[in-house]
């Protein structure tokens, strides 16, 4: 397909499309708007008044963002609408003196408000390289919830807003498919892998890649949203303020700097409730999954929120409040993760399975979309998670007053010493052999754990051979060296023969070859390992 054959199809003209709400302000008093058009038109302004009055028209003057896309070159406006009165319906309309959009409306928010509601969304993508990439599903999708829940006063979403980000064809499909919605409600766009993601050729997804920076992402919302985020990662990371809560919008790079980032807008900030969006989980619910690369990066940062949204799975999940490796009751003791699922019937891969360190997860394999809506009252907050015919999947209450989360769970505290791979027990695989601390080292049974991943253990006398993630490490009775693919290697301490005559292993040095990683939760008296790889450890079949 030509650049010439796409712009028939949803190119850019000189009139406005794909308008946009968003919120970069005070929401009591501000209202931005986006609007594109092609690169022949190089200036543009909002009007707007009081809805249904005679008043006369103000003036926002729009910034213009000329970007050239791998399809299309087009003009991107932004204009701030101001001095607007809370809790006021405003009519308006955008463009340039020869072409204009037609007339939409919104809401401005409460001043200071302390009771509000807004729908969270993740993982909307849709399409393949066929072009016009289809999201007219979504939108239903949307204005039926929106139906069903007009109370929400705006759209957060937790990133994969597009399935390849770095092309023009997935964005148009995306703005037309939100036609009639974001016209009228803003929305707050958090950016996911696939919203970076692109291919040197679309049309045959060849050549994949990554846009550290997020061209496509930055350059069509650059003045949408506010620019504090930290230096040289703006526009994929940024924060607003919506009555009596902050919000903090991470992306999905430069996870240093966003960590500092996340602890100062906390730290200054005195918002009743501090929420984050971040796109991919910490407290993920897929067998396979990891979350080394962002946590324990962006670990501080994140703990310093309420609660911290996220996607990437397509499944639902809400955690117990975790901080500093423990897991909790109390809202006050650490920060909720919680998983949205898929926004647009997408069911996940990931086939989600139970985790320690989740209060709730639903096997969303159906065909439909799931949804939460937040209602913030004071200083209750509610999440509700709705699959899309209706059925509550959870719902809970966050009671800061009360220093209360109900319905009332409580995270697992164990007598002895337990060990997880992943976030799941091992269970009967290590019945009778789990961890020991012996002179200050924690010990595990190198050969049940294998077997429990799928991985091959071999006994022989005194040695115990475990091979899996394609490495190998031996380890001997009483001594404090391993054999692995790179040869010997000294370990912290040796290898013991301790409960039920099994060969246990000092924990770090069963981790290393394997490119794992452990923790020990010592509020909970478990041990959790961790791989930084999403491969899947099964042996091979000869």
């Amino acid at each position: 397909m030509t650049a010439e054959m796409w712009k028939n199809i949803r190119g850019s003209k000189n009139t406005p499309d794909q308008v946009m709400l968003s919120v970069k302000n005070d929401p009591a008093e501000n209202m931005t708007v986006r609007w594109r058009t092609d690169v022949s038109v190089t200036e543009g302004y909002a009007l707007y008044r009081k809805k249904d009055s005679c008043d006369e028209w103000k003036k926002a003057e729009a910034k213009r963002n000329p970007f050239k896309t791998d399809v299309d070159e087009s003009s991107f406006f932004f204009a701030d609408m101001t001095g607007l009165e809370p809790d006021t319906f405003y009519e308006y309309n955008c463009g340039n003196d020869e072409n204009r959009s037609e007339t939409y409306f919104f809401r401005t928010a409460k001043k200071n408000a302390e009771k509000f509601s807004f729908l969270c969304l993740s993982d909307v993508q849709s399409g393949g390289p066929e072009p016009p990439a289809d999201y007219s599903v979504l939108g239903e999708v949307v204005k039926k919830i929106l139906s069903e829940h007009p109370e929400c006063e705006f759209i957060l979403t937790a990133g994969d807003n597009t399935n390849c980000g770095q092309t023009d064809v997935q964005w148009t499909g995306l703005f037309e498919g939100l036609k009639g919605i974001i016209e009228y409600i803003p929305v707050q766009f958090c950016m996911g892998n696939h919203d970076d993601m692109g291919f040197e050729d679309y049309f045959t997804f060849t050549g994949k890649y990554y846009s550290e920076h997020a061209t496509y992402f930055t350059n069509q919302l650059r003045y949408s949203y506010p620019e504090n985020g930290p230096e040289g990662w703006q526009i994929p990371n940024y924060s607003f303020r919506y009555g009596n809560t902050l919000f903090a919008i991470a992306g999905t790079s430069g996870f240093e700097y966003i960590n500092e980032w996340l602890k100062k807008t906390s730290q200054d900030s005195d918002a009743v409730w501090k929420f984050a969006a971040h796109h991919f989980p910490v407290c993920y619910s897929g067998p396979n999954l990891e979350c080394y690369e962002t946590y324990p990066p962006m670990k501080e940062g994140i703990e310093k929120y309420d609660i911290m949204f996220s996607g990437h799975e397509h499944s639902y999940a809400r955690s117990f409040p975790r901080r500093d490796d423990g897991l909790y009751d109390k809202p006050s003791e650490g920060t909720i993760h919680y998983n949205i699922g898929s926004g647009n019937r997408n069911p996940p891969g990931t086939r989600v399975v139970p985790k320690v360190w989740n209060d709730c997860t639903y096997e969303h394999e159906e065909d439909l979309s799931m949804f939460s809506i937040v209602d913030i009252d004071g200083d209750k907050c509610t999440l509700t998670a709705y699959v899309e015919d209706g059925r509550i999947v959870d719902r809970c209450v966050i009671d800061k007053g009360e220093d209360s989360i109900t319905p009332i769970r409580r995270a697992p505290v164990y007598n002895r010493p337990r060990l997880k791979f992943k976030g799941y027990d091992l269970g009967l695989c290590v019945m009778g052999t789990l961890p020991e601390c012996v002179d200050g080292v924690w010990y595990v049974p190198a050969g049940q754990i294998v077997k429990f991943m799928g991985g091959e253990s071999k006994h022989s006398e005194g040695k115990v051979r475990v091979e899996v993630y394609g490495c190998f490490a031996e380890f001997s009775e009483n001594s404090d060296i391993m054999l692995t693919k790179d040869g010997d290697v000294k370990m912290t301490a040796p290898c013991l023969r301790l409960a039920r005559e099994q060969l246990f292993v000092p924990c770090d040095d069963f981790c290393k070859p394997f490119r794992m990683y452990w923790t020990y939760f010592k509020h909970n008296n478990f041990i959790s390992i961790e791989s930084e790889t999403e491969q899947l450890p099964v042996s091979y079949q000869p």
